[in-house]
């Protein structure tokens, strides 16, 4: 993957004289101590991440970890104290006014928390802001700004004003506001927590749908995290301005670094997190459609197994056959296509543990996990599926 966005040994302190923190910091006196002692608040504290080409980089923490202080510092709407923030190769806290204000005209944009709508404004009117500033002609932002509400959902709202517009729509005039300049990437202030939760489900699903077509970098700040483990990437956990783990949100499931991480994640649905990728066996007990049924039996005792799936010579599935009925079919000469059964379920490795709840309960059989062209890719179990929701 490539890099787009690394962030080095980033500070950021509010006070009168933040550099004369820095080395207290580094020497390892605690925010709280530095508080007290020098009236000095520590937001970000050496924090040091990337960000990759396409990605969902999502940053959660408890109110007071750091995290919304830091996305502040990734459009320099704080300046941090101490550190960098290289894009696309640039250090942009080196940046003079001219080049900050044309990164945030062309490069970089924001959704925030409570929608930031310009309340005098027309829908259209407000989606179209960032390309009047740029200058850019009435009839072209007309058409931008018109296809941009078309791709959150909102063709034909264009001529509403904000009040007369729900939570979730009003939200999306937001990100449609910030994707109408088509910047590389999105910062994204806890965009969906004034939502209720119906909505932010729906606009959670809506920003996965419109990234799988834009691909941009968005980094997602949130305190959920069910959220943040839904939608990102990968999660990076902050606590007190530092970050504790970064990590796909398998990593962090399954490998904690420490008690901190294990009580954010112990109220988590794993149902709605891990899928069947990450709980299906590579099964290697297969028999090939080709063969007869004396093959598939023995393939079967060899693995004391009672089943088995049937694969052509692509691995593409065909059915599924038994014992018994691979007995019966060489006692009567029969193949293994007249004996295939397709009374089981399949699914796609995305497929969630909650959606695969539901048909191991109807099955004696295992899930075949197939791509998109229907090949075999591996076999969920119901202890597996079990032992990934505990």
């Amino acid at each position: 993957m490539t890099e787009r966005i690394k962030v080095e040994n980033l500070y950021k302190v509010f006070g009168k004289n933040p550099k004369s923190i820095l080395k207290k910091l580094k020497e390892g006196m605690p925010k709280d101590e530095i508080l007290k002692k020098t009236d000095h608040a520590v937001g970000v504290n050496d924090v040091s991440f990337n960000v990759n080409e396409g990605e969902i980089f999502v940053i959660m923490g408890l109110s007071g970890s750091g995290k919304s202080t830091l996305i502040r510092c990734l459009n320099l709407l704080h300046k941090p104290t101490g550190g960098d923030i290289i894009i696309d190769g640039d250090n942009i806290v080196k940046y003079d006014k001219q080049q900050l204000r044309d990164f945030r005209q062309n490069k970089i944009a924001m959704v925030f928390q409570h929608f930031g709508l310009f309340n005098h404004r027309t829908v259209l009117e407000n989606v179209e802001y960032g390309l009047e500033v740029k200058n850019v002609s009435k009839e072209e932002r007309r058409k931008v700004a018109e296809r941009t509400l078309a791709k959150v959902g909102l063709e034909g709202w264009g001529d509403s004003m904000p009040h007369q517009l729900s939570g979730g729509m009003r939200q999306r005039v937001g990100l449609a506001r910030a994707l109408a300049n088509d910047p590389d990437i999105l910062l994204m202030d806890e965009p969906f927590s004034a939502l209720d939760p119906l909505i932010r489900r729906e606009m959670q699903l809506e920003l996965l749908d419109i990234q799988s077509e834009l691909k941009k970098i968005i980094i997602f700040i949130t305190h959920d995290v069910n959220e943040a483990f839904k939608i990102g990437d990968r999660v990076a956990v902050m606590k007190d301005g530092k970050m504790v783990q970064v990590g796909t949100p398998e990593e962090i499931l399954t490998n904690p670094t420490n008690a901190y991480i294990e009580d954010f994640i112990k109220d988590i649905d794993k149902s709605k997190i891990l899928q069947a990728k990450h709980i299906m066996s590579k099964s290697t007990s297969l028999a090939l459609l080709k063969n007869g049924p004396k093959v598939a039996m023995e393939e079967m005792k060899q693995n004391g197994l009672s089943s088995v799936f049937v694969v052509d010579k692509d691995r593409k599935l065909h059915g599924i056959v038994t014992i018994d009925d691979t007995i019966q079919a060489i006692k009567e000469n029969k193949s293994l296509e007249d004996i295939l059964k397709k009374d089981y379920f399949t699914a796609g490795p995305e497929t969630y543990i909650q959606s695969l709840l539901p048909m191991i309960t109807e099955t004696k059989f295992p899930i075949a996990i197939v791509d998109d062209s229907n090949k075999f890719l591996g076999i969920v179990l119901r202890v597996s599926i079990l032992s990934g929701i505990s």
